[in-house]
């Protein structure tokens, strides 16, 4: 039999039990430790899944120096995204990172220098990248069925959705929905497009409902400083992408996804409550007939693969270190992303907009 793939899990918590599942399903790798700051959590959590010989610690840096793993999954909160990243990838582990990718531009660059240095796999985790309507939408734009797109409006968010544990303490999560959902709606738009260079960006933000104890129970703890955030960003190549995120409003949906061509435009429907961390809904498209009548017409949903798209996301980093492929969701990509969360913070904060620096 071929030698399966080692795996350890960093950071023991909710998103790793997806991440669990995902490997237990694939025959090619085993997981054989666990690692989570709490002490006993990741004994737990592997025992949960049933292995019981895999290895349990209390650090990363514990994990990182079993030399028999090649690779981890870090599905740790984000503000410890750089430390147990680079700590993996100065090990020579490949790594799948949970989104966001990382709080600040100088965690990421400090990630792309120790990914560059490993020259190992670190890819980043966008499952809705793997649905097959996004993945229609980015083939219509791509075929240059809208032209060139020049304005781009995404809004997803939840009308009740706090997901509360450590996602509201700032000193864990570093911001709120501006990165938990909203980090999805970027990739979405700028995917779709080939990721063009962000320049500027204006940007609001607020916590009318996580600070008030009125809408929002937990409201003591609730430190990040949103819950709903709206930008205005200018991308390379004249593009307009109007972005917003909630977690909470007295809305049941922030919009659709409007995609703007000088040929034709696409809509993408926002169903109520979506938070846009899943696959696209259905799409409409804009054009003027063979008479210059303007028209539109539904496309056909794509069909989805059986399985589901985390697993997709996981499959396709296992992959990509089976068969020595490049990473599939690249940090050359999603810099882009942490460099426009970057900027809409230090706009909202400042009341003005800013370059967007790389």
């Amino acid at each position: 039999m071929t030698k399966k793939l080692r795996i350890g899990i960093i950071g023991c918590g909710g998103i790793a039990h997806a991440h669990a599942r995902a490997y237990a399903a694939f025959d090619d790798v085993e997981v054989v430790a666990g690692a989570d700051i709490i002490s006993g959590k990741a004994r737990a959590f592997l025992d949960e899944f049933g292995w019981n010989d895999a290895d349990a610690y209390d650090t990363c840096e514990e994990l990182c120096a079993r030399e028999d793993i090649d690779a981890v999954s870090v599905c740790t909160y984000n503000m410890q995204h750089e430390v147990c990243t680079v700590a993996a990838l100065k090990a020579g582990k490949h790594v799948l990172l949970e989104k966001p990718l990382c709080v600040t531009m100088e965690e990421a660059k400090r990630i792309v220098a120790a990914e560059k240095e490993s020259g190992k796999i670190l890819t980043v985790g966008f499952q809705p990248r793997y649905g097959a309507n996004m993945k229609q939408v980015k083939q219509i734009i791509e075929e240059g069925t809208l032209g060139d797109v020049y304005y781009i409006a995404v809004g997803g968010g939840r009308f009740r959705g706090i997901p509360g544990r450590t996602f509201i303490e700032k000193d864990k999560a570093g911001f709120g929905a501006i990165g938990d959902i909203g980090c999805y709606g970027l990739d979405f738009a700028l995917n779709s497009i080939g990721y063009p260079k962000p320049l500027t960006v204006s940007a609001t933000s607020s916590a009318h409902f996580g600070k008030n104890p009125e809408l929002y129970a937990e409201a003591h703890r609730f430190t990040v400083d949103d819950d709903f955030a709206s930008a205005f960003i200018r991308l390379e190549g004249g593009v307009t992408l109007d972005w917003r995120v909630s977690w909470a409003m007295h809305m049941d949906t922030l919009g659709d996804f409007l995609f703007l061509g000088t040929k034709a435009g696409l809509k993408i429907k926002g169903n109520p409550g979506m938070c846009w961390d899943g696959t696209a809904g259905e799409l409409t498209l804009f054009y003027n007939d063979e008479k210059g009548n303007p028209t539109s017409k539904p496309i056909p949903p794509a069909v989805e693969e059986k399985s589901n798209l985390f697993n997709q996301k996981v499959r396709s980093f296992i992959d990509a270190i089976l068969e020595g492929k490049p990473a599939p969701i690249p940090t050359s990509q999603i810099i882009y992303n942490q460099a426009i969360i970057d900027g809409i913070l230090k706009s909202a904060a400042s009341g003005h907009e800013v370059e967007i620096e790389l």
